[in-house]
């Protein structure tokens, strides 16, 4: 490639990143955005049902969520003011299409390993109000890295620490294998249900000059294992943003020696 054809290579690739970060901070900062998560709460912390701050009645009932209320408790399901029992299976689909709101809030319905939860989403949320913006480096060549895919002959799962402090499993489908400063690194990931992969990761910037770990999100391999390690795209975890994430942290491995000075790094002010 001539030098023309490199700098315009480098400066379509610059832009790129530049169009990326813009999407991802308007994405962050929309009204059912992750800084809008104001508690994630575990039906087992409340036996008898009542989840403080959360209107209704939450009962676990098995392989769905029953969920009590009364007029006053302004409630509704699908649209419609809620009174008496609903039966609720997970939320699956955007935020602001979930079943059960409360005004402008909604009530999103999870389950982790057999255990259900509900979210509170608020627009109104205070880390919504004070976002300043993510903080990240600019585009630099020199972390868009070229690796391979190593599969994993069987599905692997670890159990690691989560950011609420509970242990859960991480599946595991194979790792990526890539060179910083002429040392072979690796990464194990899972592998989406589109082929794409996702890594939990941390490195020598982490807890430094970078948030404590960071997800990286590789485009699906090519036929011959081929995939791209894009770190000038590496991303802040959910629970930079709230408290009320349950994020993974980085499984056995996946601390890089070497420190990672691109993409996302810290929220702005934080």
């Amino acid at each position: 490639m001539s030098t023309d054809a490199h700098a315009d290579a480098n400066a379509e690739a610059a832009q790129d990143w530049k169009s990326w970060h813009e999407h991802r901070t308007a994405t962050v900062s929309a009204p059912y955005g992750p800084l809008s998560l104001t508690g994630t709460h575990w039906l087992s912390d409340y036996p008898e049902g009542r989840i403080p701050a959360v209107p209704g009645q939450w009962r676990d009932d098995g392989d769905e969520v029953v969920l009590t209320a009364a007029a006053e408790d302004g409630l509704t399901v699908d649209g419609q003011p809620l009174t008496g029992d609903v039966r609720l299976t997970a939320d699956h689909g955007a935020i602001p299409d979930a079943r059960i709101a409360h005004g402008e809030r909604r009530l999103v319905v999870l389950r982790r390993e057999g255990l259900w939860a509900v979210r509170d989403f608020d627009p109104d949320s205070s880390a919504r109000k004070a976002f300043q913006g993510i903080e990240a480096t600019a585009h630099d060549a020199r972390w868009t890295l070229p690796g391979r895919f190593r599969p994993y002959e069987e599905h692997r799962s670890v159990r690691v620490e989560n950011a609420d402090g509970r242990e859960r499993g991480l599946g595991l489908g194979g790792e990526i294998v890539f060179e910083i400063d002429g040392q072979e690194r690796t990464l194990q990931v899972a592998v989406e249900p589109d082929g794409s992969l996702w890594a939990v990761f941390a490195d020598a910037t982490s807890g430094n000059s970078s948030y404590r770990f960071r997800f990286l999100r590789p485009s699906a391999p090519a036929e011959d294992g081929t995939v791209t390690a894009d770190f000038n795209r590496s991303l802040l975890p959910p629970c930079a943003f709230a408290d009320h994430f349950i994020c993974p942290f980085p499984p056995p491995g996946n601390t890089l020696e070497a420190g990672v000075p691109a993409g996302e790094r810290n929220l702005l002010g934080g």
